[in-house]
């Protein structure tokens, strides 16, 4: 009897020191774990590459190296819908530690795939309250958080009586799937009117109506606003080579469709949005809840102009504002 129990008693111990081990090493295998962020981008442009090379770079500055302490696995959905929600998934499905989603339909995918579930980092969302993706700038309280991307829109109007003092119709174009373009030219049309502009509104349901709609817009208004719209970013050259043929000026909503032939604007820089999402992707790597994290906006901004665009319309900028394009090199 003795005998057997001191079998049993062994075999008991040898079992619990054999778990204890196992999951010794699994969670040491846990700890020792590198993280995986996901990128889920709408489409390859300018605008949205200078936000994700900050995702990338803002991590770094938070302690994480892409290859060493980190690893980002990025994907672009080249703005097909079905490329958003089955790469979204896949995120979600491989148990990467976090997501970001740059423009508004990629961060749409992922935090629908992740069921508030694993944090979403948002990198350019134009109205992230509009699009349902936080119940408020101040408090998201869901898994998701990050920076906003939306227009100085005031100090847009003020480039418009700078440097077009003439103007009085001022077309504006979005395309109608795009909630963010949407919401962006709403709400210059609404800045333009208060300052005294009559505003007309145009619409593309894709980039392959542009060049006809914008023929006929630069037709009919003194001058054309292109909000942050990814399609109309898209087709900005389409845009404005029919402007350009009716001496109709373009200021666009960024830096990057300036460098596309805009003629001149006043913006944030792209790459401090995802710079900051960056970080902000890092703290909660670090263990910060992104539910409890405010939205962040970025704030600061330049002028940034065409040189050639305002050559080929006989516009002379004023010097205040070549002065601070030159001296933040955002002269194209």
């Amino acid at each position: 009897m003795n005998k057997r129990l001191l079998t049993v008693t062994s075999v008991i111990l040898a079992f619990l020191v054999v778990a204890f081990f196992t999951e010794g090493q699994s969670s040491a295998k846990k700890n020792n774990q590198v993280p995986t962020v996901g990128i889920l981008q709408l489409v390859t442009h300018p605008a949205l590459d200078q936000i994700h090379q900050g995702v990338v770079d803002g991590l770094k500055a938070g302690g994480y190296t892409n290859g060493k302490n980190v690893k980002i696995a990025y994907q672009n959905a080249q703005a097909n819908q079905a490329n958003l929600k089955t790469m979204a998934q896949d995120f979600i499905n491989k148990n990467d530690d976090l997501t970001v989603g740059i423009a508004t339909p990629a961060a749409l995918s992922l935090a629908q795939a992740s069921k508030n579930q694993s944090p979403v980092v948002l990198a350019g969302i134009t109205n992230p309250v509009g699009a349902k993706l936080v119940n408020s700038l101040s408090k998201p309280g869901k898994n998701v958080t990050g920076v906003a991307g939306d227009s100085p829109y005031q100090k847009q109007v003020s480039v418009f009586k700078e440097v077009l003092p003439k103007a009085k119709t001022i077309g504006i174009i979005s395309t109608t799937s795009d909630a963010g373009g949407t919401y962006n030219a709403a709400q210059m049309k609404k800045a333009l009117q208060k300052s005294g502009y009559n505003v007309k509104s145009y619409t593309i349901s894709s980039t392959n109506d542009m060049l006809q709609v914008a023929t006929t817009m630069a037709g009919e208004v003194d001058a054309i606003y292109a909000p942050q719209d990814n399609s109309v970013a898209t087709a900005m050259k389409t845009l404005v080579s029919a402007a350009k043929a009716r001496n109709v000026p373009v200021i666009p909503s960024n830096d990057t469709m300036v460098a596309d032939g805009g003629l001149v604007t006043y913006s944030q820089s792209q790459y401090q949005v995802g710079y900051q999402a960056g970080q902000m992707a890092a703290r909660i790597l670090k263990g910060e809840k992104a539910s409890g994290m405010p939205v962040q906006m970025v704030s600061k901004g330049n002028y940034a102009i065409n040189t050639q665009t305002a050559s080929d319309l006989g516009i002379t900028l004023p010097e205040d504002i070549v002065a601070n394009a030159k001296a933040n090199k955002e002269v194209y």
